[in-house]
C-alpha cells in the first residue's frame, strides 16, 4: 500500500465485512499505518488470513465471527473494547432482480445487512463517543460508511441494493450533524471496485489484469485512510465516489427550478413544462446527467 508515512499509532478500527474485498484493504491499510484492528465477518477462515496479515505490521488485531444483523451482538462487541477511533462499515450481500422477480426475503436480506448492518455499530459506537465527552474525555471518532453508484445515480436490476445504499448516503448525511459536536466525522465511499459480491457480475469475468488493478478495493482503502486522517477533521457528511484512481464527490440532492402551481391541475401542464426543461436530468451510474429510457427527460 502507499500508507508507510501514515501514523494511526495509538488509534483502534472497527472493520466489518472486513474478510474481503473493501473491508478487507481497508483493515490491512490501517494496520500498516499502526492502528490496532477489530475486524467483524461472516467467515472465520476470511478473518483468519487478514488477521495474520494485520498481526505482520506488529499491530493487534481482535476478530469477531458475526452476522452484522444481529444488534445485540454487535452491542456486545463494541461494548468489549476499550477504545474505538474508527469505524468502517462495509458488510454487505447481492441480491439482484428485476422487480417483478424480486421476493420478499431478497428485499428483507438487503435491508437487513445494509442498513440494519451499518445502523447497529454506528449506534453503539455513537453511543460510546457521547459518552466519552459527557465524561469530560477528548474525542476523535471517524465512521466510514459504503454506499454505491446504486443507491446514488441508480442501477437497474437492483432497486433493493439501491434503496438500501440510498439510505446509507442519506443515513451519512444525517449522523454527521448529529455527531459533529463529539468530533466525529460521517462520511460514504460510493466504490466501483472489484470484490466478492462483484465478481459474478456480468462484464467481471473477462477483465483484463489493467482493468483488475484499476478497480482494486486499495483504491478505496487510500481514500477511507485519508478520511480517518487527523487531516480530514473538517470532511463531513460527503459521499465519495472513487474509482480505481479516480475520485470525486457525489453531490445530493438539490432543490431545482420552482414555480407556483395553479389550484386546477388542468392549468398545471404549462408550469410542469418548464420546470422539466429547465431541470438538470438524473445521472447514469457514471454519475453524469443522462437521458434514456425510463429517465426524466427535458420534454413532456
Amino acid at each position: 500500500m502507499f500508507l508507510k508515512n501514515y501514523n494511526f499509532r495509538n488509534k483502534t478500527a472497527v472493520v466489518t465485512g472486513a474478510g474481503k474485498g473493501i473491508g478487507r484493504a481497508c483493515a490491512i491499510a490501517l494496520a500498516e499505518a499502526g492502528a490496532n484492528l477489530i475486524i467483524i465477518s461472516r467467515t472465520n477462515k476470511d478473518l483468519n488470513e487478514v488477521s495474520k496479515k494485520i498481526k505482520k505490521f506488529k499491530s493487534r488485531c481482535k476478530s469477531y465471527v458475526c452476522d452484522i444483523t444481529d444488534y445485540n451482538e454487535i452491542k456486545k462487541i463494541i461494548n468489549k473494547q476499550s477504545r474505538i477511533d474508527i469505524l468502517i462499515n462495509n458488510a454487505g450481500i447481492l441480491r439482484d432482480r428485476m422487480l417483478f422477480s424480486m421476493s420478499e426475503d431478497d428485499w428483507d436480506s438487503i435491508m437487513a445487512v445494509h442498513l440494519k448492518g451499518t445502523f447497529g455499530p454506528t449506534h453503539h459506537a455513537a453511543v460510546y463517543w457521547r459518552n466519552k465527552a459527557k465524561a469530560g474525555e477528548d474525542t476523535y471518532g471517524r465512521v466510514i460508511n459504503t454506499s454505491s453508484p446504486s443507491g446514488i445515480y441508480g442501477n437497474i436490476g437492483e432497486s433493493n441494493y439501491g434503496a438500501a445504499k440510498a439510505g446509507i448516503a442519506a443515513f451519512t448525511v444525517i449522523t454527521a450533524m448529529e455527531l459533529a459536536k463529539y468530533n466525529v466525522t460521517v462520511n460514504a465511499l460510493v466504490p466501483a471496485a472489484l470484490s466478492r459480491m462483484t465478481a459474478g457480475l456480468v462484464g467481471m469475468d473477462n477483465l483484463s489484469d489493467e482493468q483488475k488493478e484499476a478497480m482494486s478495493p486499495r483504491w478505496q482503502a487510500v481514500t477511507a485512510a485519508w478520511l480517518c486522517s487527523e487531516e480530514a477533521a473538517k470532511v463531513t457528511g460527503r459521499c465519495f465516489d472513487v474509482r480505481g484512481n479516480q475520485i470525486g464527490i457525489s453531490e445530493g440532492w438539490v432543490l431545482g427550478p420552482t414555480g407556483t402551481q395553479p389550484e386546477d391541475p388542468q392549468d398545471l401542464g404549462p408550469l410542469m413544462t418548464e420546470l422539466m426543461s429547465k431541470a438538470r436530468l438524473n445521472a447514469n451510474m457514471g454519475g453524469h446527467p443522462s437521458g434514456g429510457t425510463g429517465r426524466p427527460e427535458n420534454e413532456i
